[in-house]
């Protein structure tokens, strides 16, 4: 945690020139958002920024840096947006979000023979901290929205790991599936992510992933 410190020490006279300027800005390290009016107060902002970072022998990160408007950018893997009530609020960035779900599906891949408590296992050492970091989120739908893709995507794992019709047919009669609805999801057993909402949710609910352990982002 050293680069942060030093980050503020060393960019201190670009804090405080923005103060002196009377902008309202937030920087954490090197990451750093200045809020002004308008597109042509942003371009002079950020000609003055070229100038303070120079003097500190230091340049702006060109790729990473844009005059935009405020909805929607990323910041601490957080963005802002305004509801319709005219609201502003936090959500989890675009980008943030994206690597969650790429992470998740690393996790839960069905190609890795392990089952349903090991999976449960490698995601209650990743989805606590995600949950604690991005906990300032005012996006409660959304965080549903990922509880129920994660169930969707463990679901087709156990169909996975059953892997052929017989097999299914006989695990979710054990389940308590009728036999017409065993012998549709057994029909099409290499369809496993379609067949995982083929009532599969009423013999795997919610209930079952909690006695797992399985962590919730809501």
């Amino acid at each position: 945690m050293l680069s942060p410190l030093l980050a503020n020490v060393l960019l201190d006279e670009v804090d405080r020139e923005l103060e002196r300027r009377g902008h309202k800005f937030v920087r954490y390290a090197d990451d750093c958002n200045v809020y002004v009016r308008s597109r042509r107060a942003g371009e002079r902002v950020l000609q003055a920024l070229r100038g303070c970072y120079a003097r500190l022998a230091l340049k702006v990160n060109e790729s990473k840096t844009a005059v935009a408007k405020v909805w929607g950018r990323k910041f601490l893997g957080y963005c802002l947006y305004v509801t319709s009530a005219g609201e502003v609020k936090r959500a989890v960035a675009d980008q943030a979000m994206h690597k969650l779900r790429e992470r998740i599906r690393q996790l839960t891949r069905r190609t890795k023979g392990r089952s349903l408590e090991q999976i449960a296992e490698g995601l209650k050492d990743y989805v606590p901290g995600w949950k604690a970091y991005f906990r300032l989120a005012q996006t409660p739908k959304v965080m549903r929205e990922l509880d129920e893709w994660l169930r969707h995507r463990l679901r087709a794992v156990q169909l996975k790991h059953w892997r052929r019709g017989t097999t299914m047919f006989r695990e979710l009669r054990r389940l308590g599936a009728s036999v017409e609805l065993a012998a549709r999801i057994a029909r099409n057993a290499r369809r496993w992510w379609r067949n995982s909402r083929m009532g599969l949710n009423m013999l795997l609910p919610i209930a079952y992933f909690d006695r797992l352990g399985v962590p919730k982002f809501s």
